[in-house]
């Protein structure tokens, strides 16, 4: 056996040379297969890169080509709003009428107020000639007020003015010359923040415009100027405590109601002088069941601190709950019958200052408006 092992590392170490090529010839074979594979494959790497670069180039003119269809079909889609996007809140503008309005009361009040001598404090209103005959400062604006603005032609204005006059006496003095209108054209140009104004001509005195009737209010029933109404009792104690400081609103008010009263507090005490609602005549002075509703027109005298009393009225809204009438709203104005509009006054006359007096102070007129 020993000797079988032998001879064979013998045979083993006689091998010629080229029988040890020939077994390492596949080896490599291999090698080189695994060469060319790289080789190929790296070409077919850049054959493919050259394709694409082709594809894409082709693609792009393809994309330029198209542009303009693209740019159509963007056009139709973006005509119909995203569902998903919420609609802008339209923003909150200023009446059109306000610059326009603002301008002829500060024209009026120079004009009333200029004289001979004065006439360039008209320019920055109204570019034409004036000659002024009067003294300066024989009318003065006690007030001022815009009573209506109306748009003849886009830009161009009319606007007439309310003025409380106060007219110089030939003793020095001022007296009040009433209520006076004035009506003035008014042109305007530019956008919002570049507005500019000018009058096309000087004012024009007009009559008063005529005085309505109201209509009806919707507070059928008188309730007189007692506190034995549960409700005229609660309106009382919540008008107590919004202008005379005398205590909390939150004892008067609904669940859910916030009402601040009037502050720093202006009246020392109040007189219920009228109560009327809008509940039948035989509503007695049981409180019905929670949720039941009331309007009330409350009329009051109030006190101030120097014993100067001033008449008020609030609409006020009531409504139940556990036995008790509580105020649930403070009204903006107060209610009117459906069925009631307003009407020609007799007689109709616009309002007007009281008969002329002598202004405080006698010798010169008070502050403009």
């Amino acid at each position: 056996m020993k000797r079988a092992r032998r001879k064979a590392r013998r045979e083993q170490q006689d091998w010629p040379e080229d029988s040890v090529a020939e077994t390492s010839e596949p080896a490599q074979t291999e090698q080189d297969d695994v060469d060319e594979q790289q080789s190929i494959g790296w070409k077919t790497s850049t054959a493919g890169l050259a394709g694409l670069t082709r594809l894409a180039r082709a693609g792009t003119w393809a994309l330029i080509a198209s542009g303009p269809l693209i740019g159509v079909m963007a056009l139709f889609g973006s005509s119909a709003p995203a569902q998903s996007t919420a609609k802008a809140t339209p923003a909150v503008k200023s009446s059109a009428s306000t610059g326009p309005a603002g301008f002829a009361q500060l024209f009026v009040g120079a004009y009333l107020e200029a004289g001979e001598g004065t006439e360039q404090n008209l320019a920055p209103y109204y570019s034409g000639s004036v000659a002024l005959t009067h003294p300066a400062g024989t009318r003065s604006a006690l007030r001022t007020q815009a009573m209506d603005a109306r748009e003849v032609s886009p830009g161009y204005w009319s606007v007439t003015v309310a003025v409380n006059v106060a007219a110089k006496s030939k003793k020095g003095g001022y007296t009040d010359a009433g209520v006076q209108y004035f009506r003035v054209g008014v042109q305007s140009t530019g956008s919002v923040g570049t507005r500019a104004y000018t009058a096309v001509s000087l004012p024009a005195q007009v009559a008063a415009p005529a005085a309505l009737k109201p209509g009806d209010l919707g507070y059928p029933t008188s309730r007189g100027s007692g506190t034995s109404d549960p409700a005229s009792d609660t309106a009382a104690s919540f008008l107590k405590a919004y202008v005379a400081g005398q205590g909390e609103l939150d004892r008067y008010t609904s669940p859910g109601v916030h009402l601040s009263p009037v502050v720093p507090t202006p009246y020392t005490s109040i007189k219920l002088t009228s109560v009327q609602d809008n509940s039948e005549d035989n509503a007695g002075t049981k409180v019905p069941g929670d949720g039941v509703r009331r309007r009330l027109l409350v009329s009051i005298d109030a006190t101030d601190a120097d014993g100067n009393t001033f008449p008020l009225t609030y609409a006020l809204g009531l409504t139940a709950r556990a036995g008790r009438w509580e105020v649930s709203s403070l009204d903006d104005a107060p209610a009117t019958a459906a069925t009631s509009k307003p009407s020609s006054a007799p007689n109709s006359a616009a309002p007007s200052a009281p008969s002329a007096t002598s202004t405080p102070g006698g010798s010169a007129p008070p502050s403009g408006s």
